[in-house]
């Protein structure tokens, strides 16, 4: 019995084109009573993060399978090969991870509904020669094998006759991002949302030109399965577009990293080298219900870790505490920066307290920093302006919009707190998430360098000088 309620109009769908199949993938899926998905292992599809399995793909993947009532089925890969043969051999029922629709994919699979889109890139270091087109490039640009990416410049070499690639077989984009900015490698062609994601570890990273524009990515069914499963792909994305789910997701994973400040970044990586470890013990200390790592990464939007550090508007100490919300907060001392960080936990905490119980994460975080800056009384303004509007004022990417007319006189004086800088609150958020994700990555590299050097280490102690660190002899790190 099929448990999940297709429209009126994809049946028809359905039956018109398959008027005597029956629904056979669909029923599988049922009967297994599993969904088996291939997907990439990649910063912008599905990876391991400090709270368990997380990305844009492996979401989605999420939400469909609740759709379905049935278990997701996990066969996560590094290679996109792997996965395309998976479904060729029916191991799974869909791929995902951030696949390009092609001219080849679509001749070969089943395409579902386009739910991102992307520009293809040239990317080359920071203060090397900028090349402005394909005619400035005199040695190879290298991706990924059995990309997209290795498509395109097929394509493009029609126009180039000149142009070189190579395919490489053992490094992924990302890391053909990092050989860029060691400057092991002049250039790579790069999907726009990796680069993004990339330039908060990698801020060297630029680009060079545009080669494609709004590409459509998708996940890939297997040609040969009936419509039964592809009909509920395509009521799926259009109930998640419809609901904002999707624009909302897109958001949590894109919407923080489209503005890059070069120098901004450069500035934070140095920061938490030289600065962080200062206050890191007291950010641990006082985090409370928050990772520490947030809490810092606010702290450092706020003052760039200066606990002496004061504003025009009367705002002082780490965590820029105003004199009444340090009074209330029970800070005896702005300046100082235990009492600061303290304080700005608590306060922040509070924040989180008066948004309603039915906002969930990670919405209910970023209107919590949003008020943490202008006052949860503007941030509720926004939200009553997109209810206005016809848009959800529980989903931040919709009040996001809205915040900035909180600085236009026609819009705010009909609120109950009147103006308010909202373009400096989403900013704002935007800012902390960006230095968040950041310093995650440089956390967690950190963390796998000490186990590294432990491993070793032991490796030594056991072994003698002769040991030889099995990680390094893979080449893996």
């Amino acid at each position: 019995m099929i448990r999940f309620g297709i429209s009126a109009a994809a049946l028809t769908a359905v039956v018109s084109c398959t008027p005597v199949q029956e629904p056979v993938q669909l029923h599988e899926i049922y009967q297994r009573d599993s969904i088996r998905v291939g997907i990439l292992n990649s910063p912008t599809s599905y990876y391991i993060g400090a709270d368990g399995p997380t990305g844009y793909d492996y979401e989605l993947s999420v939400a469909l399978a609740d759709k379905l009532g049935v278990e997701l089925e996990l066969f996560p890969s590094y290679q996109r090969e792997d996965l395309l043969q998976k479904l060729d051999l029916g191991q799974v029922d869909y791929i995902a991870g951030g696949l390009a629709v092609t001219d080849s994919r679509k001749q070969k699979y089943r395409i579902a509904p386009a739910y991102l889109w992307r520009n293809e890139v040239v990317v080359y270091r920071k203060g090397e020669k900028k090349p402005n087109s394909f005619n400035d490039i005199k040695t190879p640009v290298l991706v990924p094998k059995d990309s997209s990416l290795a498509e395109t410049l097929k394509e493009v070499q029609k126009e180039y006759p000149q142009l070189q690639w190579q395919e490489s077989e053992s490094e992924d984009a990302d890391e053909l991002l990092q050989q860029v900015e060691d400057g092991k490698i002049p250039y790579t062609l790069v999907d726009s949302n990796l680069l993004a994601v990339n330039q908060r570890f990698f801020p060297n990273l630029t680009v060079a030109f545009q080669v494609k524009e709004q590409q459509p990515v998708a996940w890939l069914l297997n040609n040969k399965a009936d419509d039964s499963f592809w009909a509920v792909l395509i009521e799926f994305f259009g109930q998640t577009y419809q609901s904002g789910d999707l624009l909302s997701l897109e958001d949590k994973y894109f919407g923080h990293i489209r503005r890059f400040d070069y120098i901004a970044t450069l500035d934070y990586i140095k920061a938490i080298e030289k600065d962080l470890p200062r206050y890191q013990p007291l950010f641990e200390k006082y985090a409370g219900n928050f990772d520490w790592r947030l809490l810092a990464a606010i702290g450092y939007q706020e003052s760039n870790w200066r606990p002496d550090a004061r504003s025009a508007t009367g705002v002082v100490g780490l965590m820029m505490l105003t004199v009444s919300t340090a009074q209330t907060m029970g800070v005896s001392s702005r300046l100082d920066p235990a009492q600061s960080i303290r304080g700005g936990s608590k306060y922040l905490q509070r924040m989180v307290e008066r948004i309603p119980e039915r906002i969930q994460m990670p919405d209910r975080l970023w209107f919590a920093i949003a008020a943490y800056n202008i006052g949860w009384g503007h941030v509720e303004s926004a939200r009553v302006l997109t209810e206005r509007d016809g848009g959800n004022p529980d989903q931040w990417h919709e009040v996001k919009q809205r915040l900035p007319l909180l600085q236009q006189k026609r819009y705010y004086q009909n609120t109950k707190l009147g103006y308010a800088r909202g373009a400096q609150a989403v900013y704002y958020v935007e800012n902390v998430r960006r230095f968040y994700d950041t310093l995650l990555w440089v956390d967690e590299k950190k963390k796998t360098e000490q186990r590294l050097d432990q491993q070793k280490q032991r490796l030594n102690e056991q072994f003698g000088d002769k040991a030889v660190n099995p990680i390094e002899k893979s080449g893996n790190i």
